[in-house]
């Protein structure tokens, strides 16, 4: 779960130079259920893309992936709002141009330009030995609504940080 999580959070730098961030951006837990909601069919689908090589026939992935993503995805359009919101926070802290260019952007330009840099993110930065246990874990998770499964991802995060703070790479999860 903390995998999934990590790589959640690592699709979210909209720009490069925030993996060298001195202090971690400080997401809200609405804000990283928001990003967390829109984020998961991209994720879904380059995990998919990523692992499909490495993963059995019968996995999970390659025989309900799609269709998790496509349910997943009934609930982006009321998470774009917060999610956009908290994309735009995430390259504020390195690159506040950058943020301006993208906060400039109708959504129908924005959007998929997010899901393609999430889903290539996560097909490139996903180790290939982390495919069968992230298959598994999002088999146990799929019963679960989006908001669910994205909220559960945070508090798992939380849970698994060895200090008071959730803290994930360059991600903090904050106090709302």
């Amino acid at each position: 779960m903390r995998l999934i999580a990590t790589t959640l959070l690592a699709a979210f730098a909209l720009h490069p130079a925030l993996a060298e961030a001195a202090e971690p951006v400080c997401l809200t837990p609405g804000e990283f259920t928001a990003m967390s909601t829109y984020a998961l069919p991209s994720v879904i689908r380059g995990t998919a893309g990523r692992c499909s090589q490495v993963l059995p026939s019968n996995a999970f992935l390659r025989t309900d992936g799609e269709k998790l993503a496509q349910r997943y995805a009934q609930r982006r359009d009321a998470a774009w709002p917060g999610a956009k919101k908290a994309f735009l926070k995430v390259g504020m802290t390195k690159s506040p141009q950058a943020a301006d260019i993208f906060a400039k952007m109708s959504d129908d330009t924005l959007k998929p330009m997010v899901d393609e840099l999430v889903a290539g993110m996560v097909s490139q930065q996903l180790p290939a030995d982390r495919c069968k246990p992230v298959d598994r874990a999002l088999m146990l998770l799929s019963p679960l609504p989006a908001e669910n499964t994205a909220e559960l991802i945070g508090v798992i995060a939380g849970l698994a940080a060895p200090t008071r703070k959730a803290k994930i790479g360059q991600f903090e999860l904050c106090e709302a």
